[in-house]
């Protein structure tokens, strides 16, 4: 008699396992994200996954552990290096994702061309032929003797390859297309993309081979896959920016050898993504003026000041419910901000539609952004200018209060070394701000929100 064929219900969303179908997902709270996966007796190749190091179940001393120091490669892309932490690490597995045609393969190409003059590059495409990589290839200039083009999508022949081949640094594009060959369920299944994340880590750590791995997104914007990939890499970059801007933002959502403050900033052009080493003078091109609704922020993005305009615009509602809408700001931030300036400060937006915009594609997402964003809105609903040398930065409090905030005089540098003349900032970071940064540019302290428009206009 034939056995009876097994099977068991994954989650799409969070990989979760259960013999019994769900509506809904009881670990993540997805709905309809079960499929059906058959369970084959056949060993899991993961088994076969064996240390070349020669040490495994051996415990050492920490003291005895030899260690050579952190040895980076330079991608050539400051920004890029910045985002990392200082470079690639040797051994290290890296995730970037990010949506279509956002410019994944673009930047790693550009990085092959530098890193190509030293060192010895293999890059494993699972969705192109070497001749549509070359064709990209001589659009971006690359010609560097030293990467290699390889076309597969088996996992095992491809870490054999590494293992005789022995490259500097190894790229594979993208994880959802290369598969273990033992496993029955097709690529970019939980399964084989959490198998093969780990097949491929293990010989990245094993030959100290850094490996960057390009990651799919779902349509919520999330990486494709199983939460424990993350888990897994030592590093994760994601790449965001909108399609109607030529702007995009390298961010570090998760990093072993560096912060996950920093950001790069870059700009597509037809030969490739440039460097913006000057992000805020990108943000406040096009400015206008004499135009009221219009505020200057400063946001940290971890040492690295930006400057960007915030516009709000207030229109009286044609409907029974005023309309709110923003884009770059939290939407619910923004309503809690109009609360406490109807409650607080008097204005009122009860019948008033809102719109909120950060020019340039950039989200601010710390409480520093609240004043500008405060500002710019009761600008637009007064029809009132804001003067164009003006800055403002800090937190709103639900009385009505103005927070101090970090990074106060590296803000306040910044926006000197810009041309603006004054500086809105919370009373309570005035202490922190040097004698001589006082007279370079004009700092005024306010501690509630009331007092904050009467010293942008004056």
């Amino acid at each position: 008699m034939a056995n009876k064929i097994k099977s068991v219900f994954v989650c799409n969303s969070c990989g979760y396992e259960n013999p019994k179908w769900y509506g809904r997902c009881p670990q993540c709270g997805e709905w309809d994200t079960f499929e059906e996966r058959i369970i084959n007796d056949e060993p899991a190749s993961i088994s076969k996954l064996k240390s070349n190091s020669g040490k495994r179940g051996l415990a050492q001393q920490i003291k005895d552990i030899q260690s050579d120091g952190e040895h980076r490669y330079l991608t050539g892309l400051s920004e890029f290096d910045r985002v990392l932490g200082g470079g690639i690490v040797k051994g290290s597995l890296v995730l970037l994702s990010g949506d279509p045609g956002i410019g994944k393969s673009t930047i790693l190409l550009q990085v092959c061309q530098h890193l190509g003059e030293n060192l010895k590059i293999l890059y494993v495409s699972g969705e192109e032929s070497a001749h549509q990589i070359k064709l990209r290839a001589d659009r971006l200039g690359v010609d560097s003797p030293n990467v290699f083009i390889m076309s597969e999508t088996d996992v095992e022949i491809i870490c054999e390859h590494i293992k005789s081949d022995k490259p500097d640094l190894v790229i594979i594009d993208s994880i959802q297309t290369v598969m273990l060959s033992e496993l029955s369920s097709s690529c970019g299944s939980l399964t084989q993309v959490r198998e093969s994340t780990n097949f491929i880590m293990r010989t990245a750590k094993d030959f100290n081979i850094p490996v960057i791995i390009v990651g799919h997104v779902n349509k919520d914007g999330n990486i494709a896959g199983p939460k424990v990939l993350e888990h897994i890499v030592d590093a994760v970059l994601y790449i965001e920016g909108e399609r109607n801007y030529n702007y995009r933002i390298l961010r570090a959502v998760k990093n072993r050898y560096g912060s996950t403050n920093e950001i790069g900033v870059f700009e597509m052009l037809d030969n490739g993504l440039r460097e913006v080493l000057n992000p805020s003078m990108m943000m406040l091109e096009g400015r206008p003026k004499n135009s009221s609704g219009s505020c200057v922020a400063c946001t940290m993005e971890g040492s690295r000041p930006i400057l960007a305009e915030v516009q709000g615009l207030v229109t009286p509602t044609s409907f029974g419910n005023p309309r709110r809408m923003t884009n770059g700001f939290d939407f619910n931030r923004m309503n809690m901000i109009l609360a406490v300036l109807e409650k607080r400060g008097g204005y009122f937006f009860a019948n008033m539609d809102v719109y909120l915009n950060v020019v340039g594609g950039l989200k601010l997402l710390e409480p520093a952004a609240d004043l500008s964003v405060a500002l710019a809105l009761v600008s637009s609903l007064k029809d009132t200018v804001v003067r164009e040398d003006v800055l403002a930065f800090g937190e709103i409090g639900l009385a009505g209060e103005i927070r101090s905030v970090s990074h106060c005089e590296q803000r306040i540098r910044e926006a000197t070394r810009l041309g603006f003349t004054r500086v809105v900032i919370p009373k309570d970071n005035l202490k922190s701000v040097s004698k001589e940064l006082q007279k370079e540019i004009e700092v005024i302290g306010v501690k509630y929100i009331s007092q904050a428009f009467d010293a942008i206009i004056n």
